[in-house]
């Protein structure tokens, strides 16, 4: 959606009276840091000999871009790009603020060594459909000082799967492979690796011994996972284009999930913890998978292997994003070291299922955003193809052939192959992925959506929580209109559009009463973002298995985006620090494995059953209609029988909505709404969605409703038991910057009582959480 984003150290001097980089317009304040040179430096004493070795490095891990490396007024080397090891969206996005970083961001050390340094150490599994066994890939790269060649013996154990190999080696001087097949023991049964939702995440302790004739002994311990993907690009019967969908262990998977930006802006804050709560967020909202974005950061390890563990799938970019990149031999020779060192780096890890050469270039081009003059734009394609196909490509190819590539998205995928690379509308819903933003039509409007293969970019905005923008503003902050407010909004008329969008279908706040106003303003705009990226999500989930005029077989949507950089309004799901808006309750619902879908189209009312299950189900699909009046049921039906098919979107339910209001008398599309779900044996249940006949701005007989919650202990998390008065839409509990999360949130109460489940992440207690909760519904907004 910045070109190259990245990290950095902490500032020393000139700071901002208030020092967090983060509160009110310090982005502004130090700004001058950019702008300057700087020096990092310290004196150190070698903790060895160092004559006694052969090879002695001085290794960054990260630096953060233009550097020059002296030791005792010596250049040792130079730097120029952030994202190699060494022996950029830092300067602001629509949905973050401008830190052009710079400085040492990750780890530097002094490492010396005889003989031979293992540098890379990678495990890739394939699967022989011909033989029916798994083998593993294990490659090793050396860094190799001696002038001659190292002979030795490698063995590889995998205890759990009865299989240990012993191999014979030979080392090259410079930097020398070794690449071992082993082959699992075919009396062993091999347990895949499986996305969240579709099985289990199984690794196998792997132990690697190099014993090398020259001297000492390199024992490596890993852990292999056994999976395979296939991006399948086919003719659909009935449809012109081809299919763009991932098979995981040979089974066709939905894609579902979201878009993952830098965690923030200085790279040394975000931890392990913070890492585990947002990707285990995102695990918890039913998601397999997320496309960490092409102009942000390659994570670190932690990332990868969190990932791995939850059985998230990773699209993975490179990070080139919307800009024309140089292709001089220089800038190509470090891409081409960036690429290596990524690829050999992460390819282990199982949850990465796509290399994607950069994020909307091949759009920029093909839709001129860049106003290239007629004449220049083949030397533009000519370099395009040069950078992402002959040079990052041609390398990744090289370095991994387990993966499918891309080089673009949106991308038509084989076809954009066909058209030279660039395709002449890559945003053709008939071939690969599609990015999609419409802020000015009514989003509850299912038609404006493209019935795409692939929807890996869509979304809306909204506005953090209060408690989560009190801690980075003052009293004169709390207003829509403040001078805060529109300097956290980076995206032009965001802030307008995101009224516009509450104005189509809610009243928006009258109140004199200028705090509250800010407050009902923001629930609004989390209450329109979760309804719109719902409406938007189940249309593309109940597209999966239908052809309708050449359009439809939709198999992926990644909305935009998981995370916050920072607090700010943006179309995340997820708060900096991790709170959970309320599009991400109601993520959980629409990625739910089971889930009834409705829509209207020409006054008539259609239900589909969407699963992900890996079998057909027999269940009963339970209509409500209720009164905003009260909170008894107006007329309820009752339809057993229903056939949910395994991995499908079938039609379950259609009645036109003049027949449904005569059968539940009483009932006019203004005073009613449809609530439903699907039900079966042994306890299986989608959870209850529902369907609005009209705007929440034109309900007849809704009212207030005095809402009220006891709070209690149960073991390690905390029951709220909800009392209410009257139906309450969009019924919502805070608690303020007490860190976790609640079962459910941001729900229609169509009964009296409700329990609700609150996961702490931090020690807390009930009393407390009891004083600072906050419950708000649609009629609590004045």
């Amino acid at each position: 959606m910045l070109p190259r984003m990245g990290p950095s150290c902490r500032w020393l001097t000139q700071i901002p009276t208030h020092g967090d980089p983060y509160y009110r317009f310090n982005d502004v304040m130090y700004r001058w840091i950019s702008l300057d040179n700087w020096t990092y430096s310290r004196t150190f004493k070698t903790p060895f000999d160092i004559r006694k070795w052969q090879r002695i490095n001085l290794v960054f891990e990260g630096v953060d871009t233009v550097a020059h490396i002296l030791i005792n007024n010596v250049t040792l080397g130079t730097t120029d790009n952030m994202f190699n090891r060494y022996e950029q969206c830092s300067f602001g996005w629509d949905w973050g603020p401008s830190f052009p970083t710079q400085g040492i961001w990750k780890d530097v050390r002094i490492e010396a060594y005889n003989y031979y340094h293992l540098i890379y150490f990678s495990l890739t599994p394939f699967f022989v459909k011909s033989t029916q066994q798994w083998s593993l890939e294990i490659e090793s790269i050396f860094d190799v000082v001696s002038s001659k060649p190292i002979a030795g013996l490698v063995t590889v154990n995998i205890p759990k799967l009865q299989t240990q190999q012993t191999y014979n080696v030979k080392l090259q001087p410079g930097e020398g492979s070794i690449v071992l097949l082993v082959n699992i023991n075919k009396s062993s049964t091999v347990e895949a690796w499986w996305p969240n939702g579709h099985g289990k995440q199984t690794g196998y302790n792997v132990t690697t011994t190099f014993t090398m004739e020259a001297g000492y002994q390199i024992e490596k311990f890993s852990k292999a996972y056994f999976r395979t993907v296939e991006l399948v690009q086919e003719p659909i019967p009935g449809s012109p284009g081809l299919s763009f969908y991932f098979r995981i262990n040979g089974r066709p998977i939905f894609i579902k999930g979201s878009n993952w930006i830098p965690a923030d802006s200085f790279q040394d804050r975000v931890t392990y913890d913070k890492l585990w709560l947002l990707l285990k967020s995102a695990a918890d909202a039913n998601m397999n998978a997320l496309r960490v974005w092409g102009g942000g950061v390659y994570e670190q390890d932690d990332f990868y292997d969190i990932c791995d563990e939850l059985g998230i799938m990773i699209w993975q970019d490179f990070m080139f994003a919307c800009a024309l990149y140089p292709t001089d031999q220089n800038y190509l020779e470090s891409v081409r070291a960036e690429v290596s060192h990524q690829v050999r780096r992460l390819k282990s890890h199982p949850s990465i299922i796509l290399w994607s050469g950069n994020n909307e270039n091949e759009a920029a081009i093909a839709s001129d955003w860049f106003s290239i003059p007629h004449a220049d734009r083949e030397v533009y394609i000519k370099d395009y193809v040069l950078l992402y196909v002959k040079n990052i490509r041609e390398i990744v190819l090289a370095e991994d052939k387990s993966r499918p590539f891309v080089a673009s998205s949106p991308t038509n995928g084989v076809e954009s192959v066909k058209e030279g690379w660039l395709s002449q509308n890559p945003y053709d819903t008939h071939y690969g992925d599609t990015h999609f933003y419409d802020y000015s039509s009514d989003c509850w409007n299912w038609t404006v959506y493209p019935k795409t293969r692939f929807a890996s970019e869509y979304g809306f905005q909204s506005w953090p929580s209060f408690s989560t923008l009190e801690k980075v503003s003052s009293t004169e902050d709390w207003s829509y209109t403040s001078n805060f407010s529109l300097h956290r909004q980076h995206h032009e008329n965001g802030n307008d559009q995101m009224l516009q969008q509450i104005g189509y279908h809610f009243k928006l706040p009258q109140t004199t009463d200028p705090i509250k106003k800010f407050k009902d303003t923001i629930y609004l705009t989390q209450v329109m973002q979760a309804q719109c990226t719902k409406t938007e999500t189940e249309f593309y989930r109940f597209s999966q298995s239908e052809i309708i005029n050449g359009e439809g077989h939709t198999m992926g949507a990644l909305y935009w985006q998981l995370n916050d950089i920072w607090q700010a309004p943006s179309w995340a799901s997820l708060e900096y620090g991790g709170k959970w808006k309320l599009l991400h309750y109601f993520a959980q619902h629409f990625f739910a494995p089971l889930l009834p879908v409705a829509y209207e189209d020409k006054g008539v009312l259609y239900i589909y059953g969407v699963s992900d299950l890996h079998t057909d189900h027999e269940l009963t699909l339970k209509v409500t209609v209720h009164s905003w009046s009260s909170l008894e049921p107006v007329c309820t039906l009752a339809k057993d029988g229903v056939t949910v098919r395994a991995q499908s979107a079938v039609p379950i339910y259609k009645e036109s909505i003049n027949d449904l209001l005569e059968r539940c008398r009483n009932c006019t599309r203004k005073s009613c709404v449809v609530t439903f779900y699907l039900v079966g044996e042994g306890g299986l249940r989608s959870p209850t969605n529902h369907h609005f006949l009209s705007s929440l701005k034109d309900a007849v007989g809704l009212e207030k409703a005095q809402l009220s919650a006891a709070v209690s202990q149960q073991d390690d998390v905390y029951v709220f038991d909800l009392q209410t008065t009257a139906v309450a839409p969009f019924v919502t509990l805070d608690v303020g910057s007490i860190k976790g999360r609640f079962s459910d949130n941001g729900f229609l109460m169509i009964e009296k009582k409700k329990v609700v489940v609150f996961y702490p992440w931090e020690p807390t207690g009930a009393e407390e959480l009891e004083k600072s909760l906050t419950l708000t519904s649609l009629m609590d907004v004045a």
